[in-house]
């Protein structure tokens, strides 16, 4: 256990790092195609459904890869 919470506070300072100093890396997130947006004169509605199946798919390869 002590070396999955390493290992993911590595990743997060990494990510952290790269979405301060590049911006533009992380820009498709919440902008790909199947993402439902509305905004109504009151109201705003957002469901990043494509967004989390593609996230969803790459944490399911990285467990399988560094899993046991």
């Amino acid at each position: 256990m002590d070396k999955i919470l390493i290992y993911a506070g590595i990743v997060l300072i990494v990510i952290g790092l790269l979405w301060h100093f590049t911006p533009g890396v992380f820009s498709w997130i919440g902008n790909l195609p199947g993402d439902i947006k509305y905004k109504g004169e009151n109201t705003s509605f957002y469901f990043p459904i494509t967004t989390m199946i593609v996230v969803s798919i790459i944490l399911s390869v990285l467990f399988r890869v560094f899993g046991k």
